[in-house]
């Protein structure tokens, strides 16, 4: 195993349960992964008994949210998803697109330099109750139309990404991988919000800026997440103050958290894989 692997294997995401919290290893983890990240962004899924209480209790306009479509690519069998590979196109309300590479878990300063000098790259670490992980994102911008030619089979799905995108992907995916021949899984559609805040004691303090996310899956199942992002200097005071202001708010913070990716990759994988009734012939 090489060095890079050997530390994306100890910083793999862990699955929260409601009891659980940070030990001291994975606090000790997160400070070094902090320490070569560009931010941070802070996550909760909120449970499903709660999802009315919170909207309620935060200061969130449903009406003004922005509908999104969202579609990975992978294998029918999720073979990028098990190399910690992420493809990802989003198409948004307006005629917009963007897109995204990722590589998650990773090691920051075992990533090449090239990259962390590009304005598309991003090193982040995610924290949630009970779990981390640090990610490598590679960003670019399409529009709504080109994703939609391409998960239709119009355009070849290349050319959604950027040169550097696809050097980023065929450094780390597996070998063999081709982006043109990876299936599209999808759509979810997602609403996204955004409400300011003050989180802390004094009112003088500048507002916080949190998004929120409804993910709405096809068979009825919901996540709904609530995230801010700060530097990665400023984790563990932003933390604090955004738990204390989500628990005056009466949000429930002790549920199991869900991962929107892998909750939407494995619902379509398992979709592809059921098999298709036969046409039935007339006559």
């Amino acid at each position: 195993m090489t060095t890079q692997a050997a530390g994306r294997a100890r910083t793999t995401p862990r699955r929260a349960t409601p009891a659980r919290r940070l030990s001291d290893d994975d606090l000790r983890t997160v400070f070094g992964l902090l320490s070569g990240a560009d931010s941070t962004e802070l996550k909760l899924t909120v449970p499903p008994s709660s999802h009315r209480d919170t909207i309620q209790g935060l200061p969130i306009d449903p009406v003004e949210a922005q509908p999104r479509q969202i579609y990975f690519f992978d294998t029918p069998d999720l073979a990028l998803s098990k190399a910690g590979i992420v493809v990802r196109a989003r198409r948004i309300a307006g005629g917009k697109g963007d897109t995204v590479i990722k590589l998650r878990p990773v090691i920051p300063n075992d990533l090449p330099q090239e990259y962390r000098t590009d304005a598309a790259f991003n090193v982040e670490v995610d924290i949630l109750p009970g779990g981390y992980v640090c990610s490598a994102s590679f960003k670019g911008r399409t529009t709504g139309a080109d994703i939609w030619a391409a998960v239709r089979g119009e355009r070849p799905l290349r050319k959604l990404f950027s040169k550097p995108q696809r050097e980023f992907f065929r450094r780390y995916a597996p070998e063999g991988s081709d982006i043109d021949t990876l299936v599209p899984l999808g759509p979810t559609f997602v609403l996204k919000g955004r409400f300011d805040a003050v989180t802390g004691d004094s009112p003088k303090q500048p507002a916080r800026s949190f998004v929120v996310e409804m993910w709405l899956y096809p068979d009825g199942s919901r996540i709904l997440e609530l995230s801010t992002k700060c530097p990665p200097a400023e984790t563990f005071n932003v933390a604090m103050e955004a738990r204390a202001y989500l628990e005056r708010r009466g949000v429930q913070l002790t549920g199991e958290q869900q991962t929107k990716t892998r909750t939407a990759l494995q619902y379509y994988a398992t979709e592809l894989a059921k098999p298709r009734p036969r046409a039935s012939r007339a006559g």
